[in-house]
Formats: C-alpha cells, structure tokens, sequence
C-alpha cells in the first residue's frame, strides 16, 4: 500500500488541551430547585364554591330588582271597620318582595266591599293583613245613621272613633230621655259621608255601631235632629256599647 496513506492510530488517545476557561452554563438552561407543593383539594373546592355562590347571588338580586309588581296604596286615613272606598286605593310598582303579602291591583275592586281591620295611614301599601271580610266592630251590635251638622259633631270624626252620643234637646218631649243625657255610650264610628249637594243639606251623615238595647232613643232623637256627637279620648273598653 502507498506510504503516504494514513492509518488509524490504537491505543489509548491523547487527552485534548483546554483551548481555554470553562464557560457557564445559560442562565436559559438552568433547572429550578423543585419544591414540593403542599395540595389542599378541600380548600380549592372551597372557593369555587364560594365563587359560584356569589355569582348565583348577584344573579338571583338582579333578577328580583326586575321583578315587578302592580299593588295598592292607600291614599287616605281609613279608619278600622270601615268599609274601603275605591277613592282611597291607587295603583303602585313595586319590587317583588318575600314574606310580605301585598294585595295586587288586580283585585282592587274586590278590596273595596271589604273593611279595614285596622287604622290605615295614608301612604301605605296594602297587605291581606290589613284587610278583614266582615266589620268586626258592628258584630253584635246595631247600626244608625246620623245626619248631623255643624255643632252636632267634632271636626275630624273618623271611621273607627269611638264616641258618646247626646241627646241635645226635645222640646216637644216626643223621644225618651231628657236633654243632656247619654242615649248611647261607646258607640262606633263606621263611616262618615257628605250628602249630595242636590239634597240641599248641610252637614254630614254619620254611621254608628251601638247597643241594640239604645236603637230606638237614638233613632228617635237622630230623626228629630236631637242627637249631638262627643269623641271619646281614646279606644274604650267600658259602656254599654
């Protein structure tokens, strides 16, 4: 074979010179230490419970401020036991409130064959509480109409007033009793009307609820333009009426 062919060199080879310093490795190329995360499932679950509560929340308040319901307001001072005027009711929006039995519009002109049950201020929203079948405080008693005028009655008489009813005078003696006595105490007020122009009257009519046993003397005396009004200061619980 030619002499100038090269032939590979056995044995051990020789160790190859550093052409210089040993470089550091990348910053790119460096592994972070690993650290062991701890796992909480319980804790994750937590929260996304938590999330999704809120959520729901927020959706659930957005949807009742957009739930909105026509209801009844009352416009004027309603007296308890008297029977709801359709003068006194007016449509109102409201928001759909829980626990809370508002009377809806709808059946406004049910309500005013009721009673109140109680006194109503003007302004307040009516509720199935507050609104009764039958007057309660007619049960058992009579009721007499009263057509009264100026100096026979208080200014402000309201339904649900209690009050004593006088005999003013009687000339002619032609009902019992004698001018100044009581012919019925702790009678009611039901309610309260003007009468038409047309009639030509002046004053008012008036609805009381008293005791069967003092109808006669105060129809006699109401018919004979005798009968005089006195508010008594608050609710009685004595009388015969």
């Amino acid at each position: 074979m030619p002499a100038d062919r090269g032939t590979l060199t056995r044995g051990p080879q020789p160790a190859v010179q550093d052409a210089g310093p040993r470089r550091p490795t990348a910053p790119g190329r460096r592994r972070p230490p690993q650290v062991a995360r701890e796992r909480r499932p319980a804790l994750a679950a937590l929260a996304l419970l938590l999330i999704a509560g809120g959520a729901l929340g927020a959706a659930y308040l957005v949807l009742q401020n957009g739930h909105r319901v026509a209801a009844i307001e009352v416009t004027q001072p309603l007296g308890a036991g008297q029977q709801i005027p359709p003068g006194a009711l007016r449509e109102v929006d409201i928001a759909v409130s829980g626990g809370v039995g508002y009377v809806p519009w709808s059946q406004a002109a049910q309500v005013t064959r009721f009673y109140a049950a109680t006194a109503i201020p003007p302004g307040t929203l009516l509720t199935s509480a507050m609104v009764a079948q039958v007057n309660n405080l007619a049960s058992g008693k009579a009721v007499v109409g009263l057509a009264l005028k100026d100096g026979q009655l208080p200014d402000g008489l309201q339904p649900g007033d209690h009050v004593d009813l006088y005999q003013v005078s009687d000339a002619a003696q032609s009902c019992p009793g004698t001018p100044g006595s009581i012919l019925a105490a702790n009678a009611v007020v039901l309610g309260t009307s003007v009468p038409p122009a047309a009639t030509g009257a002046a004053g008012i009519d008036v609805r009381v609820a008293l005791d069967p046993a003092a109808a006669g003397v105060v129809a006699c005396n109401a018919a004979n333009n005798n009968v005089g009004v006195a508010v008594l200061p608050g609710p009685a619980t004595g009388g015969s009426g």
